[in-house]
């Protein structure tokens, strides 16, 4: 607990003094002072109007050939009954395409139920799938899997995943060199958060769950997102609560087997959703809100920022970026996901306070890092600058 409490002062001690800096910089030039921007490529909305007022949670795919597809779920609110998973397709060099629905959460009685946390994955060679989640909420939710075998042009019935699968509750499974699929899951219930991995020898026709790995007593946790490195390790990031404050992690060096005790990270979470890539060159790439729930000056419950991190294994970290960052209340940039395309760019999206869907592009080899010493982003080489779109 002391540790967590020295951490968040010295956070928002250099958080503080940025945007005091910033301030002043601001009023001796009369110009806004300007973030950090190296390696961003690209940066649009996947839609800008709609026929639905709130949108949440994207995952994104490249098919063969460059074509991406992203879904999330939008309607009039989260958990309200018409919301529906949306899906939108982008060919190499040309826009996003209107977002239509593909996934309901009507049941064979006729009432609604919302829909939740789409996943987009494709196994080497095989169909696309489409996971995602129906219920009321978290804790009582159940997982249903599409497929489609022309890019999500189509898809087949919506199938109920069994009792014990929740399938990738937020972000990407990875696919090793056997071809096993390792998905990360969670659950919410009375039990706590609580982690678990469900493995596919099959090509992800059946699962099995392998069991809790964190002790919720101890951290709760849940939505892991995984890294691969040398010697077939597998490395899990995950969300934790409020009172945790910072992202955990566990260790496997069987291929997902069996894990490590769950220990903390020296990087904050704010109890909000976090997603990760290996890169091809090897290093790892983080998108993650870089703030305490309550921290003061980081936005709604401390989603005004949103950040990507780099490391050589997993464990040292450096700042990388600041996609967004704002200061009101209500506005927020969270749950991203994130992948590497075959051109080797990194593609981010992610939520734009609950209105939209941003897309950034990133190339990795022109970033410029620098170290996060005890959990402290570097504001004087990285500052918080307000964003310009809102």
């Amino acid at each position: 607990m002391q540790k967590t409490i020295k951490h968040l002062v010295v956070i928002s001690t250099l958080l503080t003094a940025n945007l005091l800096f910033s301030a002043v910089l601001s009023a001796d030039t009369g110009e806004k002072p300007r973030a950090h921007r190296a390696g961003i490529v690209l940066e649009e909305f996947i839609y800008t109007k709609a026929d639905f007022p709130q949108s949440h949670s994207a995952t994104i795919l490249e098919l063969e050939g460059g074509e991406l597809l992203s879904a999330f779920f939008g309607g009039t609110h989260e958990r309200h009954p018409d919301v529906e998973i949306r899906l939108t397709r982008k060919k190499p060099g040309g826009k996003w395409t209107t977002p239509v629905s593909v996934a309901d959460g009507v049941q064979s009685k006729g009432n609604r139920l919302p829909t939740w946390n789409p996943v987009l994955f494709q196994e080497r060679g095989g169909e696309v799938m489409l996971f995602y989640k129906v219920g009321p909420s978290p804790s009582e939710w159940w997982g249903m899997v599409k497929t489609s075998s022309d890019g999500g042009r189509t898809w087949s019935k919506a199938r109920r995943l069994d009792d014990k699968i929740i399938g990738p509750v937020k972000n990407k499974p990875i696919q090793l060199k056997d071809g096993t699929i390792i998905s990360s899951s969670s659950t919410e219930g009375k039990g706590g958060w609580r982690v678990h991995i469900e493995r596919s020898t099959d090509g992800g026709k059946s699962w099995e769950n392998l069991g809790t790995i964190n002790n919720p007593d101890k951290i709760g946790a849940i939505q892991p997102t995984l890294l691969t490195h040398p010697g077939g390790r597998i490395q899990m990031l995950c969300r934790t609560t409020s009172k945790a404050g910072y992202i955990s992690q566990s260790w496997s060096e069987d291929g997902g087997l069996t894990w490590s005790e769950m220990n903390f990270t020296e990087l904050p979470n704010n109890n909000s959703g976090i997603d990760a890539v290996t890169l091809k060159d090897g290093r790892h790439l983080l998108v993650y809100n870089h703030s305490a729930r309550a921290q003061s000056g980081m936005g709604h419950k401390g989603r005004g920022v949103l950040n990507v991190a780099i490391s050589k294994d997993g464990k040292s970290w450096e700042a990388a970026l600041v996609l967004d960052y704002i200061n009101e209340p209500e506005k927020q940039y969270s749950y991203p996901a994130v992948i590497q395309t075959a051109d080797g760019l990194v593609h981010i999206v992610y939520t734009w306070h609950r209105k939209r869907i941003k897309h950034v592009v990133v190339d990795p080899s022109k970033l410029k890092t620098y170290p996060i010493t005890d959990g402290s982003w570097p504001s004087d080489k990285i500052p918080l600058v307000k964003s310009v779109e809102q």
